[in-house]
């Protein structure tokens, strides 16, 4: 089947299907004479089980591992879990950092009028006020949240 073909079964757009072969994760069977990539069911169970790593949050290099684990069937289950647990954590660590941002958020909007006067304290904060001066609960220092990995 052709690219649009796999998508639609698949689930995944052409675009990704050709972001996922730029990155390894998927190798299409081979090429029409004309240079068309050629997908077969081999290649559409892949890209499903991309597709549902990625809707687990999974990253790519942890997607990689995963699939080499999936298709060796002497793979140790150790493995797969270990992959998880580690993506559990790091899913932990982003809900406690959303939560704290939430809180910040949810408190400097609660002391703010919301009135026609300009004096506003989430746009002092956005105007990045001294950290040192910041003692409300729930206040956020930009160096304790970690921007998440790349994918």
């Amino acid at each position: 089947m052709n690219i649009g073909e796999a998508a639609r079964e698949s689930g995944v757009t052409a675009k990704m299907i050709r972001y996922y072969e730029s990155v390894g994760l998927l190798v299409p069977k081979g090429r029409t004479e004309f240079g068309y990539r050629v997908y077969g069911a081999q290649e559409v169970h892949s890209l499903r089980f991309i597709r549902q790593a990625r809707r687990l949050g999974f990253l790519v290099e942890d997607i990689r591992r995963l699939l080499a684990l999936w298709h060796d069937r002497s793979r140790a289950s150790a493995e797969v879990k270990s992959i998880a647990l580690e993506h559990v954590a790091e899913l932990d660590q982003r809900i406690a950092e959303l939560s704290q941002m939430r809180d910040t958020l949810a408190h400097l909007a609660s002391h703010c009028q919301g009135n026609d006067r300009p004096d506003c304290p989430i746009i002092e904060r956005l105007a990045d006020v001294a950290p040192e001066d910041c003692h409300e609960p729930g206040h956020v220092h930009r160096t304790q949240v970690q921007p998440r990995r790349a994918n």
